[in-house]
């Protein structure tokens, strides 16, 4: 039967995963394949890490916008900002290890959160401080908005 799960696997993703969560059910592990479910285990893991770190930068990114183009303002940039501190709130509250992941990437997050200000707004890169002025607890702290400077 693993032969044909594996098989499978590349066919038709949608089946592979119904007949390898029946045979997880059915406890018959030595027909699970297991090299695929491994694979699968572990770009969960990825999928989540890469989402959090998706929406920090956009939060990041609207939080800048807030602060150093204020006359653009629109409600939808203080939408997003609520919108995307409600997911990575779900998605810690799922996986709360994916914190240490979130601090680790912080300012990685926060470059990539400049260049996209940058593209959105048209304004140069260096209008934009080189290292973020805010805490991560700033950051996710749904009552907080920066100042203008």
């Amino acid at each position: 039967m693993t032969a044909t799960l594996r098989s499978l696997y590349d066919l038709d993703f949608a089946e592979w995963t119904q007949a390898t969560a029946e045979l997880l059910r059915q406890h018959k592990f030595d027909e699970i394949d297991i090299e695929n479910v491994a694979e699968e285990i572990e770009s969960l893991g990825k999928r989540d890490r890469r989402e959090l770190s998706s929406r920090l930068k956009v939060l990041l990114m609207h939080l800048l916008k807030w602060t150093y183009q204020p006359e653009q303002y629109t409600n939808s940039w203080r939408s997003s900002v609520k919108e995307q501190r409600r997911q990575i709130k779900a998605i810690l509250k799922d996986s709360p290890s994916l914190k240490r992941h979130m601090i680790e990437e912080f300012s990685d997050c926060y470059q990539d959160a400049r260049d996209m200000a940058t593209d959105e707004t048209g304004l140069e890169i260096a209008v934009f401080p080189i290292d973020c002025e805010w805490t991560i607890e700033q950051v996710l702290d749904s009552n907080y908005l920066p100042e203008v400077p």
